[in-house]
């Protein structure tokens, strides 16, 4: 009796041993999965944060543009006071020079860039042609002259410069 005692002690060491085992793989199995599931949750949250980020950055640029795109007629208007009064010398003129000055300085600090040069390659990406002068045969065609300045903000063209073309 002794060795039955014996031999059912030790085959019930082994099944318990077998079951302890596939506990501790059932948790480690677990353990995998809730990690595997956490490290997709974070993943996905970072993405998430990123993509925020990103959208909050673009509405921003996004108002910025069209802000400055409604400030757009208060340049030319002072670009064609300034040119009306060129040949004014007062304290009045000198104020307006200074303001328009200060506002295009800011707008240009923040990302405008001011497209108004003469004597330049025709680029239909960058300047709006309304007229056009004949050439010498040249073959390329040249800015003449610049009858409205165009502007580009942070790299993008937000109104094309009215020009005429020469060639």
């Amino acid at each position: 009796m002794s060795d039955e005692v014996v031999e059912t002690n030790e085959s019930s060491a082994v099944a318990d041993e077998g079951v302890v085992k596939d506990e501790r793989s059932d948790a480690e199995r677990e353990r995998d999965e809730f990690r595997d599931t956490l490290q997709r949750l974070q993943a996905d949250f970072e993405n998430y944060r990123k993509r925020v980020a990103r959208f909050s950055e673009e509405a921003a640029t996004r108002g910025a543009s069209d802000l400055v795109t409604r400030l757009l007629p208060v340049l030319d208007a002072f670009d064609l006071a300034v040119s009306h009064f060129a040949t004014t010398n007062s304290d009045e003129v000198a104020a307006l020079i200074q303001t328009r000055g200060l506002l295009l300085d800011t707008l240009t600090r923040e990302g405008l860039e001011r497209i108004d040069e003469a004597r330049v390659e025709f680029d239909p990406q960058v300047h709006d042609a309304v007229a056009h002068v004949e050439g010498e045969g040249e073959g390329t065609q040249l800015v003449d002259d610049v009858l409205r300045a165009g502007y580009r903000w942070r790299g993008t063209v937000l109104r094309p410069a009215m020009v005429r073309v020469k060639g």
